[in-house]
């Protein structure tokens, strides 16, 4: 009894695939999105109301969504940019979600994952997207600029182009210095400091990556927390690199299953939660 425990607070179920949720900032609300068994993609908005969820929108699109973020946004807009199954980025107003306020066909195929920057107080600079596709690429967008990405990064010419299962920002304490992060579904992590478009480390954690996140955004690249299948994580310090094995690293054996996500606690970075395919929760520290 002296350790921690997970306790389920509220607990509900929908008629829909759900493949992200959302908390919307400063709020009792989040957005759970997905697609319904008819092929149409689905936004749900819910509110904590004296210990239950109450739906207060339901948002229905042509294409199901995959992912969404509201990192690039500020609190006062609290926009949600989203990553539809046909390559489409959508930034949406869900207080008026008939038309997106920005919309770009990101990719060819559909967008796995999707992170934001420079927006919530969190970090500088532009208020920037990164998207990962199934076409192989990496892509950063300034809703500002219209049609053209700030960054891309692909496949060399002749090179197979694989899955990009998921993206993540870091190093955001200066304009000049972001990073961004990449997880494949051969199991290579890269990270590419983009601003200077020179790969800065490629590494391969042998089965498919499906989830990396920074332990914070806004500072110096300190711990990055990779998940893959077969139920293992991978922790790596990023301020210990050896010049021919790279960065220092720790994994364990999770779960029976598939790793799907690794979220750190941002009111203490030391402990994060970790998502097994077999529905099971485990925190860590």
């Amino acid at each position: 009894m002296d350790k921690p425990q997970i306790i389920v607070h509220i607990q509900k179920g929908l008629n829909y695939t759900l493949f992200d949720c959302k908390w919307i900032p400063c709020s009792a609300r989040f957005v759970c999105m997905g697609n319904f068994a008819r092929g149409t993609g689905v936004m749900q908005v819910y509110e904590v109301q004296h210990g239950e969820l109450q739906m207060v929108k339901e948002i229905e699109k042509a294409k199901p969504i995959k992912c969404g973020t509201f990192g690039a946004t500020s609190l006062q807009q609290r926009h949600i940019a989203t990553g539809d199954f046909d390559g489409n980025l959508h930034t949406w107003n869900l207080e008026a979600p008939d038309c997106p306020v920005y919309s770009v066909k990101a990719h060819k195929e559909i967008i796995n994952c999707i992170d934001g920057v420079a927006g919530l107080g969190i970090g500088e600079g532009a208020p920037e997207i990164v998207t990962g596709s199934r076409d192989g690429t990496v892509k950063v967008w300034d809703p500002r600029q219209k049609d053209v990405p700030v960054a891309n990064m692909e496949p060399a010419e002749g090179e197979t182009k694989r899955d990009c299962w998921t993206v993540a920002f870091g190093e955001l304490l200066r304009n000049e210095k972001r990073v961004g992060c990449s997880g494949h579904d051969h199991g290579v992590i890269k990270i590419l400091p983009y601003r200077h478009m020179a790969l800065h480390w490629p590494t391969s954690i042998l089965n498919c990556v499906c989830w990396v996140e920074f332990d914070r955004k806004d500072i110096n690249m300190n711990k990055l927390v990779a998940t893959s299948l077969e139920g293992k994580f991978h922790v790596f310090d990023m301020r210990t690199q050896h010049p021919t094995k790279g960065f220092a690293s720790v994994s364990e054996k999770a779960h029976k299953s598939t790793v799907w996500q690794a979220r750190h606690l941002p009111q203490n970075r030391d402990i994060f939660m970790t998502t097994g395919g077999g529905g099971n929760l485990h925190l860590w520290k």
